[in-house]
């Protein structure tokens, strides 16, 4: 550190040199003297908003200046019974998080793991909208559905009773690009209607659910992300949401480059199911295997090179209904 510190002041003094000659030099009348003037009128920013309006590219300052409003705090709120020596007992705890507008209708888009812990679901729900400058709005909301698989939430707002809605448009995750500029507006570690801003680090990243499931697709961004961030807007420099915040990879505990956010695509597509139904419905097959080689086809006397060897079924799988039988249960 002290070797680093030695090479910066040297630095310093040679360019103060440089400086001194070419000044003696130009008051010598050897060098000649021109003066440039740049000056940004209030046209000339009004022209490059307006240019960037029209390319569809937004620095952080204008999607903030666009989505900010439509960014929420959600503040969940867990109640939990306990027996005691004194009889029964009632404890709270709440969470924070972060969410966004979807609808007109007032529906909010958030992760469920913000509220639901351990599978259980938030007694209340409150978010908070951001009004000019410090001022904030704080509405009831009620959990309109839970998908701890994909670890999307739904939350519903009267939107009579809420400040004007400011609805934030949703992109196209599937064509998200690494190096492309993203933003994440949301709530880290309190400090409420926070942006930051970086780069699509990667796609196609394998995320863990709340209930340990896998989340395919993932993108991840080395916009700082933080606790409280989760269920808060990843935006692409278009102005649209690309993903939903919802987990970091750290050593410290803190924002080490590492955010990960759930697909925008998966997250519409579980919406659409939430807002019917409350609940999500998956496809699946029902049988564990294993990989057929040429050897253990042999073993088997299967005639076959190459498949998937079923280890077992399901009792009332989709697989089961059908007739398929684990290999070992064959005649």
């Amino acid at each position: 550190m002290r070797k680093l510190t030695s090479s910066l002041l040297t630095c310093a003094t040679g360019a103060a040199v440089a400086v001194l000659v070419v000044a003696l030099l130009t008051l010598s009348g050897i060098l000649p003297v021109k003066t440039t003037v740049v000056k940004q009128t209030a046209s000339s920013a009004a022209t490059t908003t307006q240019a960037a309006l029209t390319t569809g590219v937004l620095t952080a300052e204008q999607i903030y200046q666009q989505d900010s409003a439509g960014v929420v705090e959600v503040l969940s709120t867990f109640t939990q019974s306990s027996a005691s020596p004194y009889g029964p007992s009632t404890s709270t705890a709440q969470a924070l998080g972060s969410g966004f507008v979807v609808s007109s209708q007032g529906y909010i888009l958030t992760n469920a793991h913000v509220v639901s812990d351990n599978g259980q679901k938030a007694s209340s729900v409150t978010v908070v909208f951001k009004g000019s400058g410090s001022a904030t709005t704080q509405v009831k909301a009620r959990i309109a559905g839970i998908d701890e698989t994909s670890d999307v939430a739904l939350l519903k707002v009267d939107a009579t009773q809420s400040p004007k809605l400011v609805v934030l448009a949703l992109g196209n995750s599937s064509k998200v690009q690494a190096g492309e500029a993203v933003v994440a507006i949301g709530n880290p570690l309190g400090y409420d209607f926070s942006v930051t801003s970086g780069i699509v680090s990667a796609t196609n990243r394998n995320l863990e659910s709340p209930n340990g499931s896998v989340i395919p697709n993932g993108i991840q961004t080395d916009a700082a992300i933080n606790e409280g961030n989760s269920g808060g807007p990843l935006i692409d420099s278009s102005g649209k949401v690309i993903g939903i915040n919802e987990q970091i990879a750290s050593q410290s505990g803190g924002n080490q480059g590492l955010g990960f956010a759930v697909p925008i695509d998966t997250a519409a597509k579980v919406m659409a199911q939430l807002k019917t139904s409350g609940t999500v419905s998956y496809a699946y097959l029902g049988v564990s295997g294993q990989t057929l080689s040429a050897d253990i086809s042999k073993a088997l006397g299967a005639n076959v090179s190459q498949g998937v060897l079923v280890a077992d079924v399901a009792s009332g799988s989709p697989a089961a209904k059908a007739g398929s039988r684990a290999a070992a249960s064959r005649p």
